[in-house]
């Protein structure tokens, strides 16, 4: 049994924390007081996942430096755009770091690892992701994820600490693969409820999801991650959910834009983060830099902007001259 800091008490942090606190200590660090004090009286995240009950064992602080005290592994639960601020009040970390995030930073393009390693963090770090509904995994139902660091021991011992119950956790070196597909697949998964929200049927939505993972691809490769990192568990197995999966924020919020409401009404009506809609510039920001093609991408993009409504941007790319596959 281990001492596990969650910092930040969102849905996905709270599932985690959650689905973790039979095997270890487990302390959820909620940053916002009058949130930690609903927490801990009611036991249940009222605004993110109001039906699970928080187990006993789970220890809720609104202190940051009382839910870092004697903690031998961090997880960092907030969205991308909260990390930077998170790892600066770390003051540089020496306790090993995991985070949860999937995306980019908005302003700046960067990955997860990118803003950790610009934030001086000197203990092991790594990204935990993969295909995972919050709902689900506090339910205690199964789920499979990756673990990935450029310190492979760390990697492996880091995924054997977390593995258990219904959770099973893979290990990897290739951060930058793991993260480009945590990254990538929200912006795809708006392109997907688009096609579902316009009634294009199940075959355009498969051709849609086959031809995102070739993007998703392209993009991984020339950034340093493998292709074979893309058609696993972070990469193909994130996008499928994602791109189909009811509880889809950014699937849901491409359904909504098919339908014609405005994005400000979806994003406010949703409640949550979806990282895709503040993603899809910032990854064709990194794929112009290596001159990567992302056509599904840069449809998305033009409609969250509003250069193109849902339906122009269905047949600008069904325009397209035909090539070879790949």
């Amino acid at each position: 049994m281990a001492a596990l800091a969650v910092l930040g008490a969102g849905a996905w942090g709270t599932a985690l924390a959650v689905a973790l606190a039979g095997r270890h200590e487990v302390t959820l660090w909620a940053r916002d007081a009058t949130q930690s004090i609903s927490l801990s009286s009611a036991r249940r995240n009222a605004r993110y996942l109001a039906e699970i009950v928080l187990p006993d064992a789970l220890r809720v602080e609104s202190a940051l430096e009382r839910a870092l005290s004697g903690a031998q592994l961090l997880i960092a639960a907030t969205p991308v755009a909260g990390l930077r601020d998170l790892l600066g009040r770390l003051r540089g970390g020496k306790v090993p770091l995991v985070w949860l995030c999937k995306g980019f930073e908005q302003e700046s393009a960067a990955l997860p690892h990118e803003i950790v390693a610009a934030a001086g963090i000197r203990a092991p770090s790594g990204a935990l992701s993969g295909p995972s509904f919050a709902l689900e995994v506090a339910r205690g139902l199964p789920c499979a994820l990756t673990l990935a660091s450029a310190d492979a021991a760390f990697a492996a011992s880091a995924a054997a600490q977390l593995h258990g119950g219904r959770l099973r956790v893979y290990h990897s070196d290739d951060v930058v693969g793991v993260e480009i597909g945590g990254a990538v697949k929200n912006v795809l998964a708006i392109a997907a409820g688009i096609c579902d929200g316009l009634g294009l049927g199940q075959n355009a939505r498969a051709a849609l999801v086959t031809r995102g993972l070739a993007e998703l691809a392209r993009l991984g490769v020339a950034l340093g991650g493998r292709a074979e990192t893309v058609m696993g568990l972070t990469g193909a197995g994130d996008l499928i959910l994602t791109a189909t999966g009811d509880l889809s924020r950014n699937r849901r919020v491409g359904l909504e834009l098919a339908r014609g409401k405005p994005l400000q009404t979806i994003i406010a009506e949703l409640g949550h983060v979806a990282e895709g809609v503040h993603s899809a510039h910032a990854t064709l920001k990194r794929a112009r830099s290596c001159a990567v093609e992302m056509p599904i991408a840069a449809a998305v993009d033009a409609v969250l902007e509003a250069r193109l409504t849902p339906q122009q941007a269905v047949e600008l790319l069904l325009a397209r001259e035909p090539r070879p596959e790949g």
